[in-house]
């Protein structure tokens, strides 16, 4: 909006400067406003310029005060340019020992017309030039009758009030403001402003504040402030203190905000507003007897027996106050009652075992049980999460193992945790054991595939628990079969060993010797005890070595790849960038500026568009439009205002020239 309305004062100075520089030709500038009067206020006894200027003034300068005429007296209305129009344009006039009785009032600046024909004459708006009168004292009204500094207005409780403060024989009117114990209020006030009956020039300020007070304003203050510049200090104020009559209310001071863990010290108040003073009583629900009757209750330490829900309550002669609950639940850290039956419990393999924990604690705790990771559990056997050293079997206070491994036998110990006040509690049982009997299980996690070129060794590994320990273990593949402890050319089969820190699982090996290709295969490991059998397989694949042509072909179609891809991003960002050079060549400004070319030469005060982008093109192009006649273009702009025309272009069929003929 603020670039139109520029571009719009651009085109109006233009065509105004077209018709002054035409004015030769006969063509008359009519004068009108640079600068009318404003609103202005002055203290009494002092001067004041009201500002009046007119561009190209040819008329007479006169002035008006409330639509009659002002003459020119010495030291009382003077010119300020010392004589009407003694300087171009200035119409101003000096105001001396400004007084409210003749210069109070609404002036006007008029200019009589050039000529008779030329109806140019002007008259500004009327504005209005204010003589200050400081107004008296304010003053605060209640129900009729004053209300004397420093005295109490008297209210009820939740009833609205009207309460006004009254400011007399100021000009102009002051501004009046509540202040409320140091909060604004008045925008709850609505002020009205009527002249004095005996002195029309002064003005009767009334302030009505609009309130509905609450018991919490009692004994607050209230100010009436009366804001003028004819003040010494620009403001005066009065005030009053607020009486608020209502039956009693409580606030509870000291109530835990957060977590009450026991052994702590609890404080509480029953803070009583009332007016008259109220009785105060505390009450535990359920209990018949009074707990406290003093505004305070003391705990001091808090136990858990103290937990349950209290109320205070205040009565006076008005009435009795709503009853405040506030309830203490006291916190304590988790106590584990009990776990399980036995410190040592047998399982057999594939079976289910479970076990209880028992704890108390307020928040009621949450329960996990942790089996301590040792290389046999650290595959979790399904059914659990690590955290450190331990590994998370349950979360709930019955652990309960389905189908029970190798896995799950070991250390456990039932963990119990609540929260208090941010800080974790926690509270940890004393270990169980659960130990595993059966027949062989051969751990799948444990088997991973081996992957050799042809010629290396490779190595075979597997693992298998059992209790009682396995009394064979062979590896079968392909209709053979070697037995742990024996080797058979390229083959050899180590006996079972002990798993380190790992109880009732073993370790076995095949080595395979210059693998070939025709060794690629599945092997599996079968294992055997009093109880039972299981086996299970790992992969051997053997793979021929890569070419060294073949490792250069890959490498260099990697290359040839990426190169592409680089050149690809490249020839993108180029097009972008063109694209948005293109749309960038023709911003809407010069249009702007080729209209107001054409209309500096032809002094009109209106152009069309298309003929401004005509000769928009005409000029980037270089060649008229479709033939058109030779045509002779000028700029005139506010910078370029005194000095001589600027030649943009001479347009022709068969030339295009730039040039300046004040070079």
């Amino acid at each position: 909006m603020d670039s139109k309305r520029r571009n719009r004062h651009l085109d109006y100075s233009v065509v105004f400067l077209g018709i002054c520089l035409l004015a030769d030709k006969g063509v008359i500038c009519l004068q009108k406003f640079e600068k009318q009067p404003t609103y202005s206020e002055v203290n009494p006894g002092d001067d004041i310029k009201l500002d009046c200027k007119i561009l190209d003034k040819k008329g007479t300068c006169s002035w008006q005060k409330d639509n009659k005429p002002v003459g020119i007296y010495a030291r009382k209305y003077e010119w300020a340019s010392g004589k009407a129009g003694e300087r171009e344009g200035e119409c101003s006039l000096w105001v001396r020992a400004a007084t409210l009785e003749f210069d109070d009032g609404e002036w006007e600046c008029q200019v009589t017309a050039s000529d008779f024909t030329t109806q140019d004459a002007l008259t500004s708006t009327p504005v209005r030039l204010v003589v200050r009168v400081a107004p008296q004292r304010p003053r605060i009204e209640h129900r009729g009758a004053q209300v004397l500094p420093a005295h109490n207005v008297t209210v009820r409780a939740g009833v609205l009030s009207h309460i006004k403060c009254l400011s007399r024989y100021g000009n102009p009117p002051p501004l009046i403001k509540w202040i409320l114990d140091d909060k604004d209020v008045t925008s709850s006030s609505n002020q009205t402003n009527s002249p004095e009956t005996d002195n029309p020039r002064t003005w009767l300020a009334v302030s009505v504040l609009n309130l509905t007070l609450a018991k919490d304003r009692n004994g607050r203050s209230l100010q009436c402030i009366a804001l003028h510049e004819s003040y010494t200090s620009r403001s005066m104020t009065v005030d009053a203190r607020i009486d608020v009559t209502y039956p009693p209310e409580v606030r509870l001071l000291g109530a835990p905000s957060g977590d009450v863990e026991e052994g702590q010290e609890v404080r509480m108040r029953c803070a009583t507003d009332a007016n008259p003073l109220a009785a105060v009583a505390w009450r535990r629900l359920g209990q018949a007897e009074v707990s406290s009757l003093d505004e305070k209750l003391h705990f001091v330490p808090i136990t858990r027996n103290h937990s349950g829900n209290y109320t205070c309550q205040a009565k006076n002669s008005l009435g009795a106050s709503q009853p405040i609950p506030v309830r203490l639940d006291v916190k304590f850290p988790p106590v584990i009652k009990s776990v399980g039956l036995d410190r040592l419990t047998t399982a057999m393999l594939y079976t289910q075992v479970s076990v209880l924990c028992e704890a108390d604690g307020n928040p009621p705790p949450s329960y996990r049980w942790l089996q301590a990771i040792s290389s046999n559990t650290s595959s979790a056997g399904g059914g659990g999460s690590e955290e450190g050293r331990w590994l998370v079997r349950s979360s709930d206070s019955l652990m309960l193992l389905r189908n029970v491994t190798y896995q799950h036998q070991g250390e456990y110990v039932c963990q119990v945790t609540n929260v208090i006040g941010g800080k974790k509690r926690q509270a940890q049982s004393h270990s169980l054991t659960i130990q595993v009997v059966g027949g062989p299980q051969v751990v799948r996690d444990e088997a991973e595939d081996v992957v050799v070129v042809r010629g290396a060794d490779a190595t075979l590994r597997m693992v298998v628990c059992a209790d009682p320990r396995p009394h064979s273990a062979a590896w079968e593949w392909e209709g053979l079969q070697l037995k742990a402890g024996e080797d058979r050319g390229k083959y050899q089969a180590e006996e079972l060993k002990q798993v380190t820190k790992t109880e009732d699982c073993y370790e076995a090996r095949l080595f395979v010797k210059g693998a070939e290709p025709s060794d690629s295969s599945s092997y599996f490991l079968v294992a055997k005890n009093e109880k039972g059998t299981d086996r299970h397989w790992v992969k051997l694949v053997v793979h021929e070595p890569i070419s060294l042509p073949t490792l250069i072909g890959i490498v260099c179609g990697s290359l040839f790849a990426f190169l592409l891809c680089v050149l690809c991003a490249i020839y993108c960002v180029r097009r972008e960038k063109c694209r948005a050079r293109s749309k960038d060549d023709y911003k809407p400004t010069d249009l702007e500026s080729d209209r107001s070319d054409l209309e500096s030469m032809i002094g009109r005060k209106t152009l069309s568009y298309e003929t401004a982008a005509a000769a928009g093109a005409m000029q980037r192009n270089g060649r008229p439009q479709d033939g058109g006649p030779n045509t002779l273009l000028y700029c005139s702009s506010p910078s370029r205002m005194s000095a001589p025309p600027h030649i943009i272009m001479d347009i022709g069929k068969n030339s295009h020239t730039h040039m300046n003929t004040s070079a």
